[in-house]
């Protein structure tokens, strides 16, 4: 190699060492300075992770802050609206105001028992409020008619308020109200229709009410947990419908109501477990039927001297299991037919059987007891109590005689009584 050769080799190396060797120096010189300016920083403001970390939180604290009084503000204003909503919506169903404008509160009062879950039971009590309210019925086609006309828009007002609480009492209602209470007590019914409703919950009192003229409609009616009330109701015309209904739950009763007009349709009405009670009932001349009723469960009971004055039809009944309790009823004249009614497994008592002297005779009357029932035998003063058509015999009835029927009584031929 030549000595020219050699001196540039030579002298291109030292050059590249003397690059590496500045540029090496700007490194490490700007890392110390930013050495420097970092801890400047640090002694001037702290750690700059620490300091953003206290600033987010500060910020959050505040953003939290705003947030609950936003939260707080509105919650008042909301709470001022739905005030002044009740106010107006109560002011609309005031008796002195025009039909339309009542009309408008029933759906302002309804619409807002939605909205104010806090205050739907309110809401509600005023809808049944007004149909508490003193009602003049029909006052017949010779009246005036301004008086004629004054009491259709009132009824039609009366009407939209079942309406209302019976969409919200059906399955797949938007937003239900099952479980609320609702009191009907003393209310004159002229019409309406409960059909399909649930009351499954609460307390649903219809004592002292009137079901006069129309047809009131508790067709398919479910009622499986509420405890509902008929006590010392009227049912003096029209049709009272409770076909199809199911008593699967809960508490009904129909103590001293007096059945008196027009007609009672229990028809293929299902007792399946809830406790149904007609103590001390009065059948005195509406039709009460029950044909095709199912009784297979809980314990309907007609006790306490309940009187059958009237027609009652359990033709084609259905008596499966549970208990049916007729002790201490009454059945004086009219007829209660039992044609083709089937007997297959309930305990159906219409009284304790005396235990001849062989012993051949059995008594329920311990088994009624421990069930709470009333130890009484069912009286047969007249009228006729038809059970010769039965469809299945196979669980007969337990009746408060030995051998002989009562006058009146018609059992099936050579039915054994025991």
């Amino acid at each position: 190699m030549s000595p020219e050769v050699v001196a540039a080799i030579i002298a291109g190396s030292v050059g590249i060492l003397t690059l590496a060797g500045t540029v090496a120096a700007q490194i490490l010189g700007f890392r110390s300075t930013r050495a420097d300016t970092e801890r400047q920083i640090k002694a001037t403001h702290g750690d700059t992770a620490d300091t953003l970390r206290q600033h987010r939180e500060q910020f959050e604290k505040t953003l939290e802050a705003q947030r609950d009084q936003l939260r707080q503000t509105l919650g008042e204003q909301s709470t001022q609206t739905l005030n002044e909503r009740f106010a107006t919506a109560a002011g609309q169903l005031g008796s002195d105001k025009p039909a339309a404008v009542r009309l408008a509160g029933v759906y302002a009062m309804a619409g807002l028992a939605d909205d104010w879950k806090a205050n739907r039971q309110t809401c509600v009590d005023v809808l049944c409020g007004y149909l508490r309210l003193p009602y003049e019925t029909d006052p017949g086609n010779d009246a005036p008619m301004p008086q004629m006309l004054a009491f259709l828009a009132d009824r039609e007002v009366r009407h939209t308020v079942i309406r209302v609480i019976t969409a919200h009492l059906v399955a797949g209602a938007k937003i239900p109200w099952q479980g609320l209470n609702f009191d009907f007590t003393g209310t004159v019914f002229d019409a309406g229709s409960f059909g399909e409703a649930i009351f499954s919950g609460g307390t649903v009192n219809f004592s002292f009410a009137t079901f006069w003229g129309g047809l009131i409609d508790f067709r398919s009616a479910k009622f499986s947990g509420a405890t509902v009330d008929f006590g010392f109701a009227r049912f003096a015309g029209g049709e009272v419908c409770f076909s199809s209904a199911e008593f699967s739950g809960g508490t009904v009763s129909f103590g001293n109501a007096v059945f008196s007009a027009g007609g009672i349709d229990f028809t293929s009405a299902k007792f399946a477990g809830s406790e149904v009670y007609f103590n001390s009932a009065q059948f005195s001349g509406a039709a009460v039927n029950f044909s095709n009723a199912t009784f297979s469960g809980g314990l309907p009971c007609f006790t306490k001297r309940s009187g059958f004055t009237g027609g009652v039809y359990f033709d084609s009944a259905q008596f499966s299991s549970g208990i049916v309790d007729f002790g201490n009823a009454v059945f004086s004249p009219g007829p209660v037919d039992f044609s083709f009614a089937k007997f297959a497994g309930a305990t159906v008592n219409f009284g304790h059987v005396p235990i001849d002297g062989s012993g051949g005779k059995v008594t329920v009357g311990s088994l009624a007891a421990s069930f709470g029932l009333p130890v009484g035998d069912a009286k047969f003063s007249g009228g006729t109590i038809d059970f010769s058509n039965a469809a299945d015999w196979s669980h007969p009835p337990t009746f408060p005689w030995a051998n002989t029927p009562a006058p009146g009584v018609m059992l099936p031929h050579s039915a054994d009584q025991s």
